[in-house]
Formats: C-alpha cells, sequence, structure tokens
C-alpha cells in the first residue's frame, strides 16, 4: 500500500480523526486517496471496497443489514456508490460520537459532496487530497510550509538543482505513473481519461454524447491557463452555452479544473470579470493537447500557459493538504494591469507574477511594481516566480526560480 511520496496531509488527517467521529476524504480519482488511509488506518480500520459489484449488491438489498455488519473502526471506500448508506451512518454517529470511526473516500464530488451535505453535516470533516504538490514530489510533504509561512518568511537565495520543468510539467502529480516507472505515461493518461469519462461522468444527466464531453475536456485543456470565455467555448464544440456550464460545473466537482476568479476589491469597474480556468493536472492536459514527448513540450505554444498552471494548481494543492480554504485571485483591467497570483492572508495580499521564460528583465515586474503604488496598504509582498537557475533581485523584487521555491 505504501507510495513513494509522503503527503502533506497526513498529520491533519491525524489531528481530524481524533476529533471527527466521520471523515470523508475527496478529490480527483486516483490521487491516492485510498492508498493513504490504508496506510495509515490499515491496522486499526476494517476496509470495505464500495465499488465491489458484490458489495454494492448486498448494500443495496439491506442497507440497514449491511451497516450492522460492520466492525468499526472502517474505512469505506468510494462511498458514492453506496449513497444510501449516508443516512444510516448519520443514525450510528449520533448514538455514538467515538472519533475516527468512520473514513469515507469519494471520487465523484458532484454526487457525494450532496449526500455529505444533506446526512452529514456537523458530523463530517471533509479533507480534499489533490495529486502530488511539488514539495510532495520533491520528497518535502512532510516538512511542506503551509502559504503563510512560504511567502512571509525571507528565502535565501534559491537554486534550480532538481529536475528539468518540462519534465514536471510532462508527468503531473498523479502518484501512480510517478511510482511505477515501468508504465508508459501516455498510456496511463489515455486509461485515466477513459475510466473518468465511462465511470464518473456516463451516467450523469446532461451529458448526452460522452464524444462531445471529451472534446469539451480537450478544449479546456488547451486553454488552461487563460480568461474562460464559456460563450466561445460553447460554440467553438457545437452546444448550448446552458450545457457547456454544467458540463463545467461538473469537471470542477470532480477536480478536473480549478476556476480561478478575478480579484475585485477597492479597483473599481475596470475589471476583467470571467475567471481564469487552469487543468488541475499539467500531465492530463498535456496528453489531452496532443504532446506525447518532451521535446515537443519545451518547444510548443502552450508552454507558457502550462508553466503558469503547475505554479498556481500548486499553491491549490498547498492550500488544501494545510486544511486551508485556497483564497486565490488574478488580476487584469482594462487599462493593462496584470497580475498572475495574488493570495490573500490575513487581510494582506501576496502578488506573484509567473513567467516561463529563463531571461527575465525589469519590465516583467512592472504590474507588481504598478499595483504597489496603487493600493500600497494592502500589499506585504511581491514576487515573480520564473523558470530561471537562480534567485534574484529585479527593480527592487524577489525573483526566484519556481520549481525550488515551491518545493519549500
Amino acid at each position: 500500500m505504501n507510495s513513494m511520496y509522503s503527503r502533506t496531509i497526513t498529520k491533519k488527517l491525524h489531528d481530524t480523526v481524533k476529533t471527527f467521529a466521520a471523515l470523508v476524504m475527496t478529490g480527483p480519482r486516483q490521487s491516492g486517496k485510498t492508498t493513504l488511509l490504508r496506510t495509515e488506518f490499515d491496522s486499526t480500520h476494517q476496509y470495505i471496497n464500495l465499488e465491489n459489484p458484490d458489495i454494492q449488491s448486498r448494500v443495496t438489498s439491506d442497507p440497514i443489514g449491511f451497516i450492522d455488519s460492520i466492525s468499526k473502526p472502517v474505512i469505506l471506500d468510494e462511498i458514492q456508490y453506496a449513497p444510501i448508506l449516508l443516512p444510516y451512518i448519520k443514525e450510528k454517529i449520533d448514538n455514538d460520537r467515538t472519533p475516527g470511526q468512520w473514513l469515507l473516500t469519494g471520487s465523484q464530488n458532484f454526487t457525494l459532496m450532496k449526500g455529505v451535505t444533506e446526512s452529514l453535516a456537523g458530523r463530517a470533516a471533509i479533507l480534499t487530497l489533490l495529486p502530488l504538490s511539488l514539495s510532495e514530489r520533491h520528497g518535502n510533504g512532510e516538512t511542506s510550509q503551509d502559504i503563510h509561512t512560504l511567502l512571509s518568511q525571507p528565502h535565501s537565495p534559491l537554486s534550480h538543482k532538481i529536475k528539468q520543468t518540462s519534465e514536471y510539467i510532462f508527468t503531473g502529480g498523479y502518484p501512480e505513473p510517478l511510482n511505477n516507472t515501468s508504465l508508459s505515461y501516455q498510456t496511463w493518461a489515455s486509461s485515466y481519461i477513459q475510466t473518468y469519462l465511462e465511470r464518473d461522468v456516463r451516467d450523469l444527466k446532461n451529458i448526452g454524447n460522452l464524444l462531445q464531453f471529451q472534446t469539451f475536456l480537450k478544449s479546456c485543456a488547451i486553454r488552461t491557463g487563460q480568461i474562460l470565455d464559456l460563450s466561445a467555448l460553447a460554440r467553438d464544440i457545437g452546444v448550448s452555452f446552458t450545457t457547456a456550464k454544467t458540463w463545467l460545473s461538473i469537471l470542477v466537482a470532480s477536480y478536473q479544473v480549478i476556476l480561478l476568479p478575478q480579484y475585485f476589491q477597492n479597483l473599481g469597474k475596470r475589471l476583467i470579470k470571467h475567471p481564469k480556468l487552469y487543468f488541475t493536472d499539467t500531465g492530463l492536459a498535456t496528453h489531452l493537447m496532443g504532446i506525447s514527448d518532451l521535446v515537443t513540450l519545451a518547444s510548443s505554444p502552450q508552454f507558457g500557459a502550462l508553466f503558469e498552471t503547475m505554479v498556481v494548481t500548486d499553491f491549490y494543492k498547498r492550500s488544501y493538504h494545510h486544511l486551508h480554504d485556497p483564497r486565490l485571485y488574478y488580476l487584469r483591467t482594462r487599462d493593462g494591469l496584470e497580475v498572475d497570483l495574488m493570495i490573500e492572508d490575513n487581510q494582506k495580499l501576496y502578488l506573484i507574477e509567473i513567467k516561463s521564460s529563463s531571461t527575465i528583465t525589469s519590465t516583467h515586474a512592472n504590474s507588481l511594481l504598478r499595483l504597489q503604488r496603487e493600493i500600497p496598504d494592502k500589499i506585504a509582498e511581491s514576487l515573480l516566480l520564473t523558470n530561471t537557475k537562480d534567485s534574484f533581485q529585479i527593480s527592487g523584487i524577489t525573483q526566484h526560480p519556481a520549481l525550488p521555491f515551491l518545493a519549500l
């Protein structure tokens, strides 16, 4: 059961299990939920996989009998396949609030969360496990700094001594292909997408044509790192705006994409109101774009957007794995003021400009300097995260190579 990668969320997981009677760990398919729970709790908890057809049959025919047959504490894996159990679990918890009795996992957030909020509100802690962060990939999962610590304390100069940036983007963060080096990433990614479509999406209403939904998925991957124009996206694939909106909500709820909202405070009406779209995993995005090797990726016009995606989604992973609500934004105004990532922490803003170039000039700091002049009281720190080899100062702004900074 062991993964070669330690996970940042592990300590918080143990703290939570000591407090709540039930814990629900959600996140995309194959992000490592089952592996983590079984690694940490196999010696103390019974394990039941609800994806097993025989177990599903027992649950459907006699949910009360099934619940009564469970010896607690228990790990119920893939609870979305047996939502009928949630009211009975609620009843068991109401009769016995002993912490750590019920550990649940689920991948289909759109189905799972509706049942959890209706049945287990106030009784279950909800944790989100995304694919591996860069600090986890680099072996620093247990010591990974939370966003506040990472951004608020000064760092000594960093050097880019870890693997090629293209390799991190190309292979993404899913544990299975990273743990099993004999497995072709392209083969794994094709299988993952097919499984996602066949198991997580097929039975949902409003999908209709699965091939058209797959085209929508690819179109979102191509648009990673861009401001989302959902009307144009709908037109491009030949569906209504309403259908595209529904499909997008499915991708968000199943953690395939992240929507980064526009920062809106104190800046008047000159904002562009749409969110930016990011594919949660750069490896899957690269595969869906049809990029099949590192050489093609390195020379691709999409490299900059994928580099930005890697950085932005890594901050989301850091937030979720430290059990913090992400307060992440971007800024783009109609008069050309643009900041890739703004992080709100303790009522202060941290500004981050992301550049995939290895050649950084003073112009790259212009928006950061301009915003520092416009709202100086709000800004705690400004950073450039780039594809350079070493840290340095430019126009008074600290610049760090992104990979070693995010590996902290």
